[in-house]
């Protein structure tokens, strides 16, 4: 998620188009404080609403936790990993480490 200043938007225009041409969420503040959230527009906006689409997109960059991306959308914690999955989001997402792990419990 990339964050700009008001001010930065009249120079890097070209730059917040292109990242939600490739599905990047930016957040635009004005003194620090964020004022809006410039959404990718895509399928899964047109299909599930802005709510839903923006709790799946801030889960998906691990800055939301699952309860609260439920929250967001307006749905269970269980509708939201069913929701999840038919997007292909994993929600376990291991460490390198942890797979190492249980990959040594097996040997």
């Amino acid at each position: 998620m990339h964050t700009f200043t008001v001010r930065d938007l009249r120079e890097h225009t070209g730059e917040l188009i292109r990242g939600a041409e490739n599905g990047e969420l930016s957040v635009i503040t004005k003194h620090g404080t964020p004022v809006f959230i410039a959404v990718p527009f895509d399928e899964t906006l047109l299909r599930e609403g802005v709510g839903t689409a923006l709790a799946i997109k801030l889960f998906d960059e691990e800055r939301i936790s699952l309860s609260r991306a439920a929250k967001l959308a307006g749905v269970s914690v269980s509708e939201m990993i069913d929701l999840l999955g038919r997007h292909g989001v994993a929600v376990i997402r291991p460490t390198v480490e942890e797979l190492e792990r249980e990959l040594d419990d097996f040997s």
